[in-house]
């Protein structure tokens, strides 16, 4: 099947205690009425979440079935090999609040943990004044340290603390310790994993009044306690984030450019400015899937200043 236009998908709002309202001011998203939406996820493919086609012929088709069932036609067949869910999950974070303090396993030690492994990047689409992000640990910081400062409530003192700027990167791998500050909106590239170790959250409450849940424990064993004070990615470098689960790049669009090359797929991710593919536009924080067999596959800008986060996998 050939299609013309690009794969839309229906984002899956999550009520998350550091949410906000942002999705909804910045980029028009739909969100429910009175919730506090931290998190958006655009395309997903897990047991418990599924991205759904919003328009075009296969409406109302999964990401898992379009993956199981057509999967060289959208996706091309150099995937044909690839084993389990469809292996990207893409997110809108809006931190109006603090995120916990918190690290994803590496692979050894999900597997022995019964987790899964997580490596992702963040692309700030928007960020207040005095917007902050936590990644790795001081220089110099030792594991007793930590524990000591986490046993009296001051770990965050000992995390390497990163003001944030619209346009700001960062790659975060399996095994450092994280947490976003308020007042960013983030678009999030990440293994399709939900597997998340909280080692503190500030000493507040859910959204139903109780504390949630740490995982001391597991955190312990998972933060990489070498990992000192890591840099945001060049500006200048096009390439944001190059791994072997993703390769996220920012095309400033200054003319038409091909989304991939015929027979392959891309998630492009609208961040200024607006882009037209496939006879169809999209304006700053919408999603869409480039599918292997779309006849036309060019980005066109069709306004000043338009940029996209193109995402492919390696």
């Amino acid at each position: 099947m050939k299609l013309t236009a690009p794969l839309i998908f229906e984002p899956l709002y999550m009520e998350r205690v550091w949410g906000g309202r942002k999705l909804e001011t910045l980029f028009g998203k739909n969100l429910p009425s009175g919730a506090v939406i931290g998190e958006a996820w655009e395309i997903v493919d897990r047991e418990e979440a599924q991205s759904v086609v919003h328009t075009g012929p296969l409406r109302g088709q999964t990401l898992n079935e379009l993956w199981t069932e057509t999967r060289a036609e959208v996706f091309g067949e150099r995937y044909s090999g690839f084993q389990g869910r469809f292996p990207l999950l893409v997110k809108l974070l809006d931190a109006a609040d603090k995120l916990s303090v918190q690290v994803h396993p590496p692979a050894e030690v999900a597997r022995q943990l019964k987790g899964e492994p997580k490596t992702e990047m963040w692309y700030v689409a928007a960020a207040e004044e005095g917007a902050d992000l936590y990644a790795g640990l001081k220089a110099g910081t030792t594991r007793d340290q930590f524990e000591k400062a986490l046993a009296s409530g001051h770990c965050a003192d000992l995390l390497h603390r990163i003001t944030t700027q619209p346009g700001d990167t960062i790659f975060i791998p399996s095994g450092r310790v994280h947490a976003i500050g308020a007042g960013n909106v983030i678009v999030e590239i990440q293994q399709n994993s939900d597997t998340t170790y909280r080692v503190f959250d500030w000493n507040r409450t859910g959204l139903d009044g109780k504390p949630r849940a740490l995982h001391v424990a597991e955190s312990l064993r998972s933060i990489n306690f070498a990992d000192y004070e890591p840099q945001l990615q060049d500006p200048c470098n096009e390439v944001l984030a190059d791994c072997p689960y993703f390769q996220v790049a920012r095309w400033a669009l200054e003319a038409p450019r091909e989304a991939a090359p015929a027979g392959d797929f891309a998630i492009v991710a609208c961040v200024s400015g607006q882009v037209e593919c496939g006879g169809v536009t999209f304006g700053p924080g919408h999603f869409f899937l480039v599918s292997a067999s779309q006849e036309d596959r060019l980005l066109k800008p069709v306004a000043p200043g338009t940029a996209i986060l193109r995402s492919v996998i390696p």
